[in-house]
């Protein structure tokens, strides 16, 4: 099993330039993977993960990158397999998207006029039609959703297949991931969540007749170098509970690199071997300080576990 850790963009990185900085902190490392989360409706400064994920392509020539997870019933399907070809294509197969559902209380269906009713039904016929786009010559669908007629795009996904990984721990996102699925990464949940959700994935692929790589079944870890009372993680603690994730303390790991480097092993002992470490940090200057400290301090270890 390969450990690999990569790391979330965040939103407090602010302005082209220290975002430059940062991805080529990023590249110059070896962190596997740099990964943007979807906020479609924010008050606070939030980069559109696919737009953003063009940009990190550009920029960089050997890490990995990805979206953590998108909002897939927000997006149509063609427009979107079409862009993450292209990015893929483009970036010689880098490309890790991530698809979930969105949560209840996210407010971008209020803000947008939608239902969160039924994005589950929508997210599985999406996921199919772009699975197949991105391997088939000619597509017909007919969902209670959506309607192709001998759709194709061009060029295809470098990588084939490209991988599905899908987040979520509900009964639905288990069921999504073991019939649709090539992986899954867990979200914000607490470490003893983890395990169990994997167990769940992979006894149903195996009563879908499926097999899904064991290496590819990961976990986000909320990470803070420094102290529990760092005035970074309040604004993090206000968002937890506005969302109803839980509890701050079951979804942040805060002390030294060894708190860190422990939780990890937690979680590979319960299945997980690639992470998304998010640091809390409160500018720009924190969010590279932190970076650099997990690069050096905790990398390493991560990936010399397997």
């Amino acid at each position: 099993m390969s450990v690999r850790m990569g790391i979330s963009m965040g939103a407090q990185i602010g302005g082209a330039e220290r975002f430059r900085e940062w991805l080529a902190l990023c590249e110059d490392s070896a962190l596997d993977s740099v990964w943007a989360s979807d906020r479609l409706i924010s008050r606070e400064p939030s980069f559109e993960p696919v737009t953003t994920a063009a940009m990190v392509a550009g920029a960089t020539k050997r890490i990995k990158f990805g979206f953590n997870a998108l909002t897939l019933p927000l997006r149509d399907p063609v427009t979107l397999a079409k862009e993450c070809a292209t990015i893929d294509h483009l970036s010689g197969g880098r490309l890790l998207p991530v698809f979930g559902i969105g949560i209840n209380k996210g407010p971008e269906w209020k803000a947008t006029g939608r239902d969160p009713k039924g994005r589950g039904a929508r997210a599985n016929e999406a996921l199919e039609i772009m699975a197949r786009l991105w391997s088939e010559e000619s597509v017909s669908y007919e969902g209670a959703h959506f309607q192709l007629r001998e759709a194709s795009i061009s060029p295809r996904p470098v990588q084939q297949p490209l991988p599905i990984w899908v987040g979520g721990s509900s009964q639905a996102a288990i069921e999504r991931t073991a019939r649709l699925g090539t992986g899954w990464i867990g979200g914000l949940q607490p470490a003893d969540r983890v395990g169990p959700v994997i167990d769940a994935i992979k006894r149903r692929a195996s009563d879908l007749g499926r097999t899904i790589d064991p290496d590819h079944y990961g976990a986000t870890v909320l990470v803070r170098l420094g102290s529990a009372d760092d005035a970074a993680l309040g604004p993090f603690a206000k968002q937890v509970k506005k969302l109803g994730l839980g509890s701050a303390e079951s979804l942040v790991t805060v002390g030294c690199a060894r708190d860190i480097i422990d939780r990890i092993r937690q979680l590979n002992d319960a299945g997980a071997s690639k992470f998304v470490a998010v640091p809390m940090a409160s500018d720009s200057d924190d969010v590279l300080l932190q970076t650099r400290r997990l690069i050096d301090e905790v990398v390493p270890e991560v990936h010399a576990i397997g």
